[in-house]
């Protein structure tokens, strides 16, 4: 049986399998019932490793042993497959998360938070930095200055970048403290498309088109600042630097502010 082999990684991945293990799945699922050297054969899957690798997919779920002589295996249907494994995904998932939810309640979470507190209060602010990459990292980043900002968010960002920071935005704006302002600029003509609880809480303002420049400023002290254009970068090598430095970032902020006056409204 030949099965593509872009088609075996994305069934890997979306089942949780290794190779041995996809092709005789692919194998039976093309015959419905069958032994277990009709599949090595069919799978190209070694004779010696074809018995402990049918044993795990019957484990899992994946197939059914026949009864009789000589021994067959049947294929479930993958729809019952794909609700067993999302029951077994959500059950981990909210055994993890009990877990989670009682740690910080406990003596070695406290102590861990006091070992942090200590470790920071030995470390110069100028020193506080970091390289952050990954896409999916840098806005779990955003997230956490946004929610942690006492006075100020300053953002400038690309029409892209805008777009994606609406989701970021909508859950941070909940957690963000009283008072605290939240200025964005971006190269858009207009601010229709922004959901109203996040135009009611933050101010837009329109850049120039030409204008290329992804940076977030928060308090005047903490700064985030990406290294690449987005239209060029894939998300998973999308890569910004973050420092703790108000000398810096009360610099650029003055710069933000300055430019901000001189922008349209939106």
């Amino acid at each position: 049986m030949i099965v593509n082999e872009e088609f075996l990684k994305k069934l890997r991945s979306s089942f949780d399998l290794n190779i041995y293990e996809v092709k005789v799945w692919t194998a039976i699922l093309s015959r419905g019932v069958a032994t277990a050297g009709e599949l090595a054969d069919i799978s190209n899957v070694p004779r010696s490793r074809s018995y402990d690798v049918l044993e795990n997919l019957e484990k899992k779920g994946f197939i059914i042993m026949k009864l009789g002589k000589p021994i067959k295996y049947i294929a479930v249907k993958p729809e019952e497959i794909l609700k067993r494994i999302k029951k077994k995904v959500q059950d981990e998932a909210d055994t993890q998360m009990a877990m989670l939810s009682k740690v910080g309640s406990t003596e070695i979470y406290q102590e861990i938070e006091l070992l942090y507190k200590q470790g920071i209060d030995k470390i110069d602010p100028a020193e506080l930095s970091g390289v952050i990459k990954g896409r999916k990292n840098l806005y779990d980043h955003l997230k956490t200055i946004i929610t942690n900002a006492e006075k100020s968010v300053s953002i400038m960002t690309t029409d892209k970048g805008l777009i994606r920071k609406i989701d970021v935005l909508k859950s941070s704006l909940k957690k963000t403290k009283a008072g605290v302002k939240i200025k964005i600029v971006a190269p858009i003509k207009e601010a229709s498309f922004i959901p109203k609880d996040v135009r009611e809480n933050v101010e837009f303002r329109s850049a120039d088109e030409a204008t290329k420049a992804r940076f977030i400023i928060v308090d005047g002290k903490e700064l985030l600042f990406m290294l690449s254009d987005d239209n060029e970068v894939h998300e998973a090598y999308d890569m910004g630097i973050w420092v703790k430095t108000p000398y810096f970032a009360q610099a650029l902020n003055q710069m933000f502010e300055l430019n901000w006056k001189n922008l349209k409204r939106i």
